[in-house]
């Protein structure tokens, strides 16, 4: 978590930030020490502070604005909604233009005809939901627990697991074309879309071109417009929650699940995590989810009903449930729905599991992008997590593996006010993601502090600085890799955490480094991410 100083723009952006303030304007052009700073962070680590950060509007102003940098000789960082927590756009050269994608956030066609959506790189998955809703259409994957400030460009560089994950896999799956501006300004369009005067209706057409830029961290070119496939929303959803024996019990139920191919969306938590994501949540929070909850019933019956159990169940159905797991299934008859989630109560009872409250999954529905107040622990802990997808039949020796890891550095933990739990979910019918989890007493962040809650905020204590606690999170996490690649784990958002580079067999890596020496030859767009 490495912190490089630096007061001011390097002298070689002096130039260019007069070039790109006439091209763009000079507000979303910032030279402020601040400014810089916050945008040279991510949830987990620190880097050299940006010489610039520049927040063009539209394709024409990022391809104007990296043709000029490309000219400047200066290093390219792309940044979406900075929720990463692996350093994809934390590098350690102080100087760099950070390109702020946020502004470039429109959702430029929906097309109810042809079944697509296309929007800018900037847009955020909450606002795509928003958009679609009212159409009664959705997108297969359609967005992360962090959607509310993740944007869909950076689901593409990044990967992402969550809604509709569980069938239709990840944020690339849903994909159709792409528009990107590479190192030098030039605009690359995939599939269909490259196609003169072509539209950007189908992926596939001769070699998949949007692929080289879905997982890439930003490494290969900006992606500036995406177009997505759509599919009409589910009209009916059922919603369990299950209690179930051991760690075991809990891996053999997930991979069960994902087998099934009739989960949407799939979650595990041992006891820890579980007990913390009770305890964050606010009682405005509650209020604010039983009317979601309230509101997404199809009737004024069904909704006081379903708010009714919500309220009577409280937190305490969680007490003592240990290890949980909470699923959605989805589709188009309430007798499709009906007859899927028999059959996963059936798997789920198969293993051990105990019937309980059903609000986790259900709120998870009615208000799926809540605001980030997750990424500080209750008590104003750091908090990070890292994550590995393996096979099915894998699960349950990585996830005990993993366990018996964070069990030998149990009273080290213990002595530092340290904690640690597990997210579990599936990825379509063959991914298996574990994700431990970290809190632990540290100084938070800027990103902390414009990203949270101003209430919740105000409520945690801010902690002092604790070098020898980080340092024992990284001590850890990198056993936790270690695992993982015994395992053929694959990863997501690799950044420059996950070691993408140094486990790629000669001849595929040989490939890749040709690929970006071709679109990148100065090595200038975001140097060093995925270990290039």
């Amino acid at each position: 978590m490495k912190d490089t100083n630096m007061a001011e723009p390097a002298s070689i952006h002096m130039a260019l930030a007069d070039r790109l303030a006439q091209l763009i304007g000079a507000d979303y052009v910032a030279r402020d020490e601040d400014t810089r700073r916050a945008m040279s962070e991510d949830v987990f680590s620190q880097g050299g502070v940006a010489g610039l950060v520049v927040a063009p509007a539209n394709l024409e102003e990022l391809s104007q604005v990296l043709e000029a940098a490309h000219q400047a000789g200066a290093i390219i960082v792309p940044r979406g909604g900075g929720m990463s927590y692996t350093s994809g756009f934390v590098i350690e050269h102080a100087g760099a233009v950070v390109i702020d994608m946020r502004r470039m956030d429109q959702i430029l066609s929906v097309s109810a005809e042809d079944m697509l959506v296309t929007v800018q790189a900037g847009a955020t998955w909450a606002s795509l939901q928003a958009a679609l809703t009212p159409l009664g259409l959705r997108t297969p994957f359609w967005g992360p627990l962090s959607g509310l400030s993740s944007t869909i460009g950076g689901g593409l560089s990044q990967l992402n697991a969550f809604f509709g994950a569980g069938i239709w896999g990840t944020t690339s799956e849903s994909l159709t074309c792409l528009t990107v501006v590479l190192a030098d300004g030039s605009i690359l369009r995939t599939g269909s879309a490259g196609t003169k005067g072509g539209s950007p209706f189908f992926k596939h057409y001769g070699p998949d071109l949007a692929g080289l830029f879905c997982g890439d961290c930003g490494a290969l070119g900006i992606k500036a417009e995406i177009t997505l496939r759509l599919i009409p929303a589910p009209a009916n959803e059922a919603h369990l929650s299950f209690a179930m024996p051991d760690l075991a019990a809990t891996a053999r139920a997930t991979a069960a699940l994902a087998r099934s191919n009739l989960a949407s969306e799939v979650c595990a938590f041992d006891p820890n995590l579980a007990k913390i994501r009770m305890r964050r949540a606010s009682l405005l929070q509650d209020v604010k989810t039983l009317a979601a909850v309230i509101r997404a019933q199809k009737n004024v019956f069904e909704g006081v009903k379903q708010g009714a159990k919500m309220a009577l169940a409280g937190r305490g159905f969680m007490d003592d449930a240990g290890y949980t797991l909470h699923v959605i299934t989805e589709g188009a008859s309430a007798a499709q729905v009906e007859d899927a989630a028999r059959t996963l109560r059936d798997l789920l009872k198969s293993e051990g599991g105990r019937e309980i409250e059903n609000t986790i999954p259900k709120a998870m529905r009615a208000a799926p992008f809540t605001p980030l107040n997750n990424i500080l622990g209750p008590d104003g802990e750091r908090w990070v997590p890292i994550h590995g997808i393996v096979t099915l039949s894998q699960g349950e020796a990585c996830w005990q593996e993993l366990d018996d890891l964070f069990t030998s550095y149990g009273q080290a933990f213990e002595d530092r006010g340290m904690t640690s739990g597990y997210l579990v979910t599936t990825i379509s019918t063959n991914g298996f993601l574990i994700e431990p989890v970290f809190f632990w007493p540290d100084a938070r962040y800027g990103i902390h502090e414009t990203t949270l809650e101003p209430s919740y905020l105000a409520k945690v204590p801010k902690l002092p600085a604790n070098p020898d606690n980080a340092a024992l999170v990284d001590e850890v996490r990198g056993k936790i890799l270690d695992i993982f690649e015994r395992f053929g784990a694959t990863h997501f958002q690799i950044g420059r955490t996950y070691r993408y580079a140094q486990t790629r067999e000669p001849v595929t890596l040989a490939l890749l480094k040709a690929i970006k020496a071709h679109l990148d030859p100065d090595n200038r767009m975001n140097p060093g991410v995925l270990g290039l």
